[in-house]
């Protein structure tokens, strides 16, 4: 089986971002904002696996473009986290570190694919 790069970095952040979640929810008490972001942060990958099972090129663009509106608002939280020192800066640089590469992958994929479209 061929494998996916977008598909394995995006499955093992959401991953990662259960275990933040996790801690926060566990340790920290903190229920909002680790919400927020276990929702986005899984979501991902969650689109990433809906693109690669789409109907159409259209379709594929659309899924991986929810896919990244999805990796800019887990930034967004992880940056809140970050700065309301709920997470420390390590922990939250590595997690902003992920996130960042993911939307460096998406968005080439996305233009990519735009482009083959017509």
């Amino acid at each position: 089986m061929k494998q996916n790069i977008l598909k394995d970095k995006s499955y093992a952040f959401a991953l990662r971002v259960i275990k933040m979640f996790q801690h926060l929810s566990g340790e920290r008490k903190e229920y909002v904002l680790s919400k927020q972001v276990l929702r986005s942060g899984t979501s991902i990958g969650a689109s990433i696996e809906e693109a690669y099972q789409a109907e159409s090129r259209t379709d594929f663009i659309h899924k991986l473009s929810i896919s990244n509106k999805e990796a800019f608002e887990t930034h967004y939280w992880l940056r809140l986290l970050r700065d309301s020192s709920l997470l420390t800066p390590k922990q939250a640089e590595i997690m902003l570190r992920d996130c960042d590469e993911l939307q460096r992958m998406l968005v080439p994929a996305i233009k990519t694919s735009k482009a083959n479209r017509k």
